[in-house]
């Protein structure tokens, strides 16, 4: 039987209750993606086929699943009978199937590639099949594997059918199997329910592959990576872990993070060496920061790209579209959003560029607003190279400022600016001599009379 195609079974079918959410338990977000989508994005490096398991009326998991890999073929299991049987519901791929067979968790967000194939490597290694186990501080309520003097599995049992000494046990199921098994779905076939839950346990196929002939191995991982999510609180445990690994990985890779607990990630964000970033900044999906790039503290990134050398923040916010040019500044309380911002330019206090150009070693001043949206559609602002827009100007677009242009602070700016042109929008300044000392006076005897 060929290894080098690996079937993919994922079970999703779960309704997930104790989540107590109208969304799919298999479609709540770490880091920004589905659990399910880390399960299927950890089997993308062998290439195999996948199958997976939903349950009936869960249409948005299927959608997720073929979002994520479209070729994947979804399966219903019409009633949640155990795990064996949930396996049995993608019978038809099960057959047509000549390679490996992996069965996995989507409520297990953690697992990585370089573990599958490790079990892969047990079963190029001999054996038929090969469980993920791991030893958890406390095994309470966990299926134990129980091995022989050799060390090769026997059986597994689950903690309700376990004897005390058995219980004693602490090397634990994840449920994570892989399997070289020809006609693998007869043999799930031979599986009963005689246990204390009355359901189909995958876990029975390896007393029944053994009664075969054939043999079963141990392949063991941290318990953080065979982690299951099944409420809120291990939702939150399983960021806190995902998080964990990829701030880890960017700061082998040179980045710096002098307070990184407090620095969250996206399951996309890519971040390139030399990078200093300071606490509390969050990296929402689709972030590029480039080689050098120093991000201040309490900054909020999404859908952006960052230059290399650029300077950003503290209390900078980007939305879906920024593009922030090679050694540009961005600074305090700035927001930006579908604006591309050229080399140099600054933006260093208080505006809002919204839907914009800002053309390279052009200078924002602060209090500045693209006046972008006229309550029904979108339009632009251009800023050409080199230009200098005082503080507190209100740029009403759709409106063009040229290339070393000046606009006068507190100008409002409906028309566009020609190159090298100053530019200025404000009443004329009056002043009444002896005005304040009469307003005050007045007002005092009004408020003493009351």
């Amino acid at each position: 039987m060929s290894a080098s195609v690996p079937l993919f079974v994922v079970l999703a079918a779960g309704k997930g209750t104790r989540m107590k959410s109208s969304l799919p338990k298999v479609l709540h977000p770490i880091a920004g993606q589905s659990m399910l989508a880390h399960v299927l994005n950890a089997t993308s490096e062998f290439s195999g086929e996948v199958a997976v398991v939903v349950g009936p009326e869960m249409d948005a998991v299927a959608r997720e699943a073929q979002r994520v890999i479209p070729a994947a073929h979804v399966f219903i299991q019409a009633k949640q009978r155990g795990t064996a049987d949930a396996v049995l519901a993608a019978r038809p791929q099960l057959e047509a199937h000549r390679g490996d067979v992996f069965v996995l968790y989507a409520d297990t967000p953690l697992i990585r590639a370089e573990t599958l194939a490790r079990m892969q490597r047990a079963l190029d290694g001999g054996a038929n099949i090969a469980v993920l186990g791991f030893r958890p501080k406390d095994p309470t309520g966990y299926g134990r594997l129980l091995t022989d003097h050799k060390g090769s599995l026997v059986a597994i049992r689950e903690e309700k059918d376990a004897t005390g000494v058995e219980r004693r046990i602490s090397l634990c199921n994840s449920g994570v199997m892989a399997l070289r098994v020809s006609n693998f779905s007869q043999l799930l076939s031979r599986i009963g329910n005689t246990n204390a839950k009355g359901e189909f346990y995958l876990t029975d196929v390896v007393e029944l592959a053994i009664v075969d002939g054939l043999t079963a191995a141990v392949v063991e991982c941290d318990e953080d990576e065979v982690l299951g999510v099944n409420a809120r609180d291990q939702l939150a445990a399983a960021e806190a872990i995902w998080q964990s690994r990829a701030r880890t990985a960017f700061m082998r890779e040179g980045v710096t993070m002098i307070a990184p607990d407090t620095v969250w990630l996206s399951f996309d964000t890519r971040i390139a060496c030399d990078v200093f970033i300071e606490p509390h900044v969050v990296f929402g999906p689709g972030v590029v920061v480039e080689e050098g790039a120093k991000i201040l503290g309490f900054c909020h990134f999404e859908n952006a790209v960052i230059g290399k050398g650029a300077r950003i923040g503290p209390f900078a916010r980007f939305r879906p579209g920024a593009r922030i040019g090679r050694g540009a500044h961005i600074g305090n309380f700035v927001e930006v959003k579908n604006t591309t911002l050229g080399p140099g330019a600054k933006a260093n206090h208080l505006a809002y560029l919204g839907d914009g150009i800002v053309g390279a070693k052009a200078n924002v001043g602060a209090g500045t607003i693209f006046c972008n949206y006229d309550g029904y559609f979108k339009h632009k602002t251009e800023i050409g190279e080199g230009a200098f827009i005082g503080s507190n100007t209100s740029l009403v677009a759709p409106v063009s400022v040229g290339a070393g242009a000046y606009i006068g602070s507190g100008s409002v700016i409906t028309k566009d600016v020609s190159p090298g042109a100053l530019a200025l929008e404000r009443a004329t300044q009056e002043e009444r001599p002896g005005w304040a000392d009469k307003f005050r006076t007045l007002m005092a005897r009004r408020k003493a009379g009351r």
